[in-house]
């Protein structure tokens, strides 16, 4: 077995290579990998003979550590090799590259790379991500490790196994990296945003395109207003129309803002009928108003309504909302005309009706209040959803407080609507 105990690629680049002689063959300038059984495997050196390429196969290496790299093979008769795109190289293309780390949900650089023997050949058995990655390829993690052991501060280890690491191409040709579908779904949506926005855009739309509806429609809704509208424009629009369908209509109605007016359309075509009223609805406000935040998903009973038959009807409604603070109460004419709370349902009498406990001193703002306004009224009364109402009390829709904190947090990319 050629290998012995643990290497990091960086302990083994430029070093000198022998034949079975003892001559210098040349330098150690990559490794050539291939896909194995479990993890990828080290096929063939490529070594540097002044301005020349040669390849030795695994097969041919007598000794390989990080002290002493030889061949069984004579220096002449090893022929020249011209190092081809096809070739999947540890150095040039996994050393510095993107990866994504799937236990911490965050994009890292491959510092360094750990091999280890198994079988008789050299596996790729994790990347380093870590500070220590980075000084052991300048040749000072031990000076570094003892500097900052001196001031009292480890130097932790940041290694991620290759288990969590796999290639976007199946035959290990490119490693452009990312997670599975599995470890991807049991990210939080920001998480899976945050990564698509660190990676390249290719990756990016490469592991935006193997989410499910659901959390791919959760994911949209985190990403940034460029990001979404190019991943949109450049999707099939029967695909985007499904995904934009989840989103809730407040969140849709921003997106397809930034869309082109053909690509708009195209969707809209495709979306439930009632949905895609919903957000034309949305579409007629200026952004920057209690109209432009609302979303017109909400929760309403009319007066006569029995506590027991609004919770057997709320069981079945709620399934197709996002959120709900509040269960509103508005007449035929869909004048509001109360408020309750979740609380305040459950605990109240059964066979009361909603009129009898609804609160009818009523907090609400007009489609054309600034959204400074809506903010100020939120925090004045301390709630976590306003209604908005037009000029007769018909109940257009409420604007939620998570809507305002993004507002009071503006993304890097503030968008203008554009109205429809």
């Amino acid at each position: 077995m050629p290998i012995f105990g643990e290497i990091f690629i960086s302990e083994i680049i430029k070093k000198p290579v022998l034949d079975i002689k003892g001559e210098e063959i040349g330098t150690l300038k990559d490794l050539i990998v291939i896909k194995g059984d479990t993890l990828p495997v080290v096929d063939s050196l490529i070594i540097s003979q002044k301005k020349k390429h040669l390849k030795i196969p695994w097969e041919s290496i007598s000794i390989f550590n990080r002290r002493i790299i030889a061949s069984n093979l004579e220096k002449d008769s090893i022929p020249e090799y011209e190092i081809s795109d096809d070739d999947l190289l540890a150095v040039r293309d996994i050393l510095d590259k993107q990866i994504v780390d799937a236990t911490g949900a965050k994009v890292v650089r491959v510092n360094d790379i750990k091999l280890e023997g198994y079988g008789g050949r050299a596996v790729l058995v994790a990347i380093d991500a870590g500070l220590r990655g980075i000084l052991r390829r300048l040749g000072i993690e031990r000076r570094g490790s003892e500097l900052l052991k001196l001031l009292k501060v480890s130097l932790p280890y940041n290694l991620i196994s290759w288990n969590y690491i796999q290639p976007l191409e199946p035959k290990l040709k490119t490693i452009s990296l990312k997670v599975t579908r599995e470890m991807v779904t049991k990210l939080h949506p920001a998480d899976i945003a945050e990564i698509i926005s660190s990676v390249s855009r290719d990756e990016g739309e490469s592991l935006f395109k193997d989410l499910d509806i659901k959390t791919a429609a959760e994911t949209l809704s985190e990403l940034e207003p460029d990001v979404q509208s190019r991943i949109i424009e450049e999707m099939d629009s029967d695909k985007a129309s499904v995904i934009i369908g989840e989103m809730p209509p407040d969140e849709a109605a921003d997106l397809l803002a930034d869309l082109s007016a053909e690509k708009m359309k195209e969707i809209l075509e495709r979306i439930d009928e009632e949905d895609a009223e919903d957000i034309q609805e949305l579409l007629e406000h200026e952004e920057d108003t209690a109209g432009g935040l609302m979303t017109n998903e909400f929760l309403a009973y009319q007066p006569d309504t029995k506590v027991k038959e609004a919770i057997e009807r709320f069981k079945e409604d709620a399934k197709e909302i996002e959120t709900i603070y509040y269960i509103y109460v508005i007449d035929e004419e869909e004048v509001l005309k109360g408020v309750l709370s979740l609380r305040e349902l459950l605990l109240a009498v059964p066979e009361k009706s909603l009129s009898e406990i609804m609160i009818t001193n009523l907090k609400t703002v007009c489609p054309e209040d600034d959204e400074s306004v809506v903010a100020a009224a939120i925090s004045k009364y301390n709630l976590v959803a306003i209604p908005v109402v037009d000029s007769d009390g018909i109940l257009l829709g409420i604007v939620t407080v998570d809507d305002i904190i993004d507002r009071i947090l503006p993304p890097k990319a503030k968008r203008k609507r554009k109205k429809v």
